[in-house]
């Protein structure tokens, strides 16, 4: 009888095996992301690049909306839809911002705040309760920001203020999302959120217009595709894997985007950058380990948060 779980456990690794490898390419990706978004943005606008972003984007939903057609669009809450895109052009538009403007390294650093975003805003628009464990990590993930731009050559800009309102935006369209798994499926969230960014990112960009070069179509090009692909391989590494595994991997896009910061654009982090990404990674991580516990927990849990 003791052998069926050690059979359960053995898929299970690997399952995470082969989640880790899509989830560890998903992490590169990204970080090329980062590093096409900082190329383009050397000329063009960056209204522009995310609305390129977006437009490439749609490569991944037209399939779908090709088969389904406009009946992928039905659903029962449009405004949960409409809210959501409203935080995705903030969260791109900011984020993009910072990427251009600030060192790598610091930009997706402050990336990271999202999940201590998320629980502020789970405690003031949801009224979830907050137990000591993790309202102390939120604090300590905090206090990592502050260690990045106190000491070091990170003063506060207007690129700091928005990469840390990208990761605000962004932790809102999370928990929009959460909200909208509850009546929509997949095809309709995405098809929804590709057409809806293309028509509000255009906005903006027509403004600031510029017509691209050469080499920076190919950087805009480039962002879409490799978007789309890390998108893609995400996907494939939470459909595969354990959330609590997946999760932590993600973290060493800090490890490439330093990388790609010091030999594509001469960069290098101060220390006090790597000890406050290194606050802000292990509280999050911390967070998302005590959140795996309460929901495996019983109904009357035994141990408190």
């Amino acid at each position: 009888m003791r052998d069926a779980p050690a059979t359960s456990d053995l898929v299970t690794h690997t399952d995470n095996k082969r989640g880790a490898a899509w989830m560890f390419c998903s992490a590169v990706f990204f970080s090329l992301i980062a590093m096409g978004i900082k190329k383009a943005g050397e000329n063009l606008p960056t209204a522009e690049i995310v609305f390129f972003r977006c437009l490439f984007g749609m490569t991944v939903v037209a399939p779908f909306i090709a088969r389904q057609g406009l009946s992928v669009y039905r659903t029962q809450r449009p405004g949960l839809h409409v809210s959501r895109l409203i935080c995705a052009a903030i969260g791109m538009n900011s984020g993009f911002y910072a990427v251009t403007h600030l060192e790598l390294a610091t930009a997706v650093s402050l990336s990271y705040t999202r999940p201590l975003f998320m629980i502020l805003l789970a405690v003031i628009f949801l009224g979830e309760v907050v137990r000591w464990r993790r309202g102390l990590a939120t604090i300590v993930g905090f206090g990592g920001v502050l260690i990045m731009l106190g000491p070091s050559h990170v003063p506060f800009s207007w690129a700091v203020a928005a990469g840390l309102l990208s990761a605000l935006a962004v932790a809102g369209a999370m928990a929009v999302v959460k909200q909208q798994a509850a009546t929509d499926g997949p095809a309709t969230i995405m098809a929804w959120f590709a057409t809806g960014t293309v028509f509000l990112t255009a906005i903006p960009a027509m403004f600031v217009w510029q017509t691209p070069s050469g080499e920076q179509w190919f950087w805009l090009v480039s962002i879409g595709i490799t978007a789309s692909l890390g998108q893609y391989m995400m996907i494939k590494a939470f459909s595969i894997g354990d959330a609590t595994v997946m999760n932590p991997i993600d973290y060493v896009q800090i490890i490439f985007v330093t990388a790609l910061g010091y030999w594509v654009f001469d960069e290098i982090p101060s220390i006090w950058t790597g000890v406050g990404a290194a606050v802000i990674v292990v509280s999050t991580l911390y967070i998302l380990f005590r959140e795996s516990v309460v929901k495996q927990a019983p109904a009357t849990p035994l141990i408190k948060e």
